[in-house]
This record gives C-alpha cells, sequence and structure tokens, in this order.
C-alpha cells in the first residue's frame, strides 16, 4: 500500500479556520504517521484498496477546526453513490461497498487521532491554544 498521500488544499473560504495549518500538520507526517496505523488493521483487501486509489478517495479526506464545537473534526469520503456504473466498482456488492466506507470512516478517525497528538505537540511547544478561547471572546 502506498504511504505517502499528496494532501490536496481546496480551501474553501475564510470559515475554514486553520485549514492550512492543518493541511501543514498533515504533511508533516500526521497523515502518513496515522495512515500507516490504520493499514496496520484494515481488513481491505488489495483489490479494494486498489479501488480507494483509482477513486481518489483517499485524497478526498477533509480535516477542520469547527468553529462552533471549538474543535477538530472531519469528514470521510464514501464510495460515490452511482457505484454500479463505475468499472472500478461494479464487481463489488452493497455488503462490500459498506465495509469500504466503514474502513474510510477508521482511517479519517484514525488520522484525526493523530492530528489531535500533533496539535496538542505543537501547543505546547508554541504555547498557543488550539481548544479553550481559541477565538477569543465570541459574545463581543
Amino acid at each position: 500500500m502506498p504511504r505517502e498521500f499528496e494532501w490536496q488544499d481546496e480551501t474553501l473560504g475564510s470559515e475554514d479556520f486553520y485549514r492550512e495549518d492543518l493541511e501543514d500538520l498533515l504533511q508533516e507526517g500526521a497523515w502518513t504517521e496515522g495512515f500507516n496505523e490504520w493499514a496496520e488493521y484494515t481488513d481491505l483487501d488489495e483489490a479494494q484498496f486498489r479501488i480507494l486509489t483509482d477513486l481518489d478517495l483517499f485524497q478526498a479526506f477533509d480535516f477542520y477546526w469547527d468553529p462552533t464545537d471549538d474543535r477538530l473534526r472531519f469528514d470521510p469520503p464514501t464510495v460515490p453513490d452511482d457505484w454500479r456504473e463505475r468499472d472500478a466498482t461494479e464487481s463489488l456488492d452493497s455488503s462490500t461497498v459498506s465495509m469500504i466506507d466503514g474502513a474510510l470512516d477508521d482511517l479519517g478517525r484514525t488520522v484525526h487521532e493523530t492530528l489531535e497528538d500533533y496539535l496538542e505537540r505543537n501547543d505546547e511547544a508554541s504555547g498557543f491554544g488550539w481548544g479553550e478561547d481559541t477565538y477569543g471572546n465570541r459574545e463581543e
């Protein structure tokens, strides 16, 4: 399985607080570390893994800071709804598609936890807080 990930910056606007900072941490190793941990226990076989690569699903993960809850979140990709019509996935059944979607969610959770560890280490090193009062007093 490939161990590298080319993070694609898809900044959606000013509401995406800290997206560039998170992207930097992913590129600095959070993605690779989380991916490698996930790869050790995933139940995906080589053919299923190749499907994820062919559909560019690894690049479709979204990690972002949610200013409403003041915490890190992620949105995992899923196998496209039209999977029955695609060459790469036409041989799959619904059960396998569900298993692949579950594996993508597991990958997202693993990378999310790793990214939180990176944030915590950066907080300690810089004295900057990502958690409490990240955005100051919002009632002003």
